[in-house]
């Protein structure tokens, strides 16, 4: 196999030296991941300045690395657009440092690699893990990460259809198991902060305490990774809500003209 590994919190951040050396036991694998953190940035596409894209030494052994510029899905449309020459089989993101659970996939840099994975037709699965310490141990995320992998569950994902999968932060023998569950509710604790510059300009910065969310409904990704339990979602591209197309298809819009009051 030839897998690539992408992420967001930097190419020398240590989940995903965790996660390309977990994944080194499959065959081949190439880094090709943003230089600096990306964090939050979401499913961004650069396509009005250039992009770099440097071979990078890295500290796991046989494994081509390549430091980029811009956002970390950027970083896998190069790949699969033609940086990388060997065809690729699998595309993994993370291990992130924190979760990405609920509405954080819209935010996320780390799903954002595996969704320009799957437009790109590639298999891809997502790994966080629900730490944001600075000292956070990857070891037992990296171990289920290689797996899940080895499983195979990415060999029947359907056409623009991921896995993200959310590990808390327990050593591997303290985890209970796997959930496949679908996206919780988070809730967002930001904050606008408001000051001034040395010329007199005002500017602003969106703080805040980390995020939470429900985590007493059972059967979403944040009651399992609070359980103990690994989460792992398939998620699909489609976000259409088919139950208001139909109840708007029911309505009066489809027989209105256009214009007409």
């Amino acid at each position: 196999m030839h897998i690539l590994v992408a992420n967001d919190d930097g190419i020398y951040a240590p989940g995903i030296i965790a996660l390309a050396r977990a994944m080194t036991a499959f065959g081949k694998v190439t880094v090709v991941t943003p230089k600096e953190n990306r964090s939050a940035i979401g499913h961004k596409k650069t396509m009005h300045k250039p992009q770099r894209a440097d071979p990078v030494p890295f500290p796991v052994e046989g494994v081509t690395a390549y430091a980029t510029s811009e956002a970390p899905s950027d970083a896998v449309a190069l790949a699969l657009l033609g940086l990388v020459k060997e065809p690729i089989d699998l595309v993994v993101s993370g291990i992130n440092r924190g979760g990405n659970m609920g509405q954080d996939l819209t935010y996320s840099g780390t799903v954002s690699v595996a969704f320009e994975a799957v437009i790109g037709r590639k298999p891809a699965m997502a790994f966080s893990l629900d730490d944001f310490s600075e000292d956070a141990n990857y070891s037992a995320a990296a171990a289920i990460a290689q797996q899940l992998v080895a499983l195979g569950l990415w060999r029947a994902l359907p056409p623009l259809t991921l896995l993200n999968v959310n590990v808390p932060p327990l050593p591997l023998e303290q985890i209970k198991g796997f959930r496949v569950v679908r996206q919780g509710l988070r809730q967002y604790n930001d904050e606008l902060i408001a000051r001034v510059d040395p010329y007199g300009r005002p500017y602003y910065w969106i703080g805040g305490q980390a995020p939470t969310g429900d985590m007493s409904e059972e059967g979403t990704d944040l009651w399992a990774v609070a359980q103990g339990y690994v989460a792992v979602t398939p998620i699909h591209m489609d976000m259409t809500n088919y139950a208001q197309m139909r109840a708007l298809q029911r309505g009066e819009l489809e027989r209105l003209r256009p214009g007409a009051e």
